[in-house]
């Protein structure tokens, strides 16, 4: 079956049509005879943070490269909100040392931007003081930022971020986290990020989506675990680390999305 890219009438009703940015149904991804990705479905809404978890090899970086039109899927439907302007971070950024960057000219390898444009996205993130700063010579986390704030000089409606935290300590994952949410609640675009840091990340967003090639689990982190299959993906002792995350309703919270049981 050919992969259908759909209208937003097809998804959802009027008043939802307004919020979905990424919406995804049924997406299936072959490589010959093995399965990649099945059946996955998820939505993505303006100002929402969801988080994919899941063990290495469970198609997280994989589902990425499907979701911005680097893979066709074999099967399913995606539903981009027409124009839709992505940052997208990449899980590694590896910098030349010998390659003479400046923080500033790192910024317009692929745009041509006006410095007042560069210098506003670096003071959001942080890290105006480090604009004429060689790249080589960053901490982790302040090359993250820089990165973050690259991923800003579109004005973006969505933000995908593959391991934004990686190569920082955790001092600075905590940091890191509270800018994105920060970024979310100011410019009220959505984020769909890859973690692997359940002890941090599950603080810093709305939706969990637990990936193992299909979707096992989704919901709110409260939900997602005490779910069966994700204690069973990383152990009964990791339902601790997602009770870091707290949040006061009164109002019950439901598991949302499909539960099924795993394939061996």
């Amino acid at each position: 079956m050919p992969t259908k890219i759909e209208t937003a009438a097809n998804f959802s009703t009027a008043k939802e049509k307004k919020q979905i940015l990424l919406q995804t149904e049924n997406m299936s991804l072959f490589a010959g005879e093995q399965e990649l990705l099945s059946d996955v479905s998820l939505t993505v809404s303006a100002g929402e943070i969801v988080t994919i978890i899941g063990p290495n090899g469970a198609g997280k970086t994989t589902l990425f490269r499907v979701l911005l039109g680097v893979i066709p899927p074999n099967t399913g439907s995606i539903y981009k909100k027409p124009n839709l302007r992505i940052g997208y971070l990449p899980q590694k950024i590896t910098v030349d040392p010998i390659l003479p960057l400046s923080v500033s000219r790192i910024m317009n390898l692929t745009g041509n931007f006006s410095v007042r444009q560069i210098e506003n996205v670096l003071d959001e993130t942080g890290v105006l003081s480090l604009k004429n700063k060689p790249v080589y010579q960053l901490s982790g986390g302040e090359f993250q930022r820089v990165m973050l704030a690259r991923t800003l000089l579109i004005n973006p409606e969505l933000l995908v971020l593959d391991e934004p935290v990686q190569g920082v300590d955790y001092m600075g994952e905590s940091e890191l986290y509270k800018l994105i949410g920060n970024l979310r609640n100011k410019h009220g675009c959505g984020v769909l990020m890859v973690s692997h840091d359940l002890h941090v990340v599950m603080a810093s967003t709305d939706r969990v989506l637990c990936l193992n090639r299909h979707v096992c689990c989704e919901g709110e982190p409260e939900d997602v675990s005490q779910h069966p299959e994700y204690l069973r993906l990383f152990g009964l002792d990791s339902g601790s680390a997602l009770a870091v995350y707290s949040h006061h309703h009164d109002h019950t919270h439901q598991l949302s999305g499909t539960l099924r049981e795993d394939r061996p």
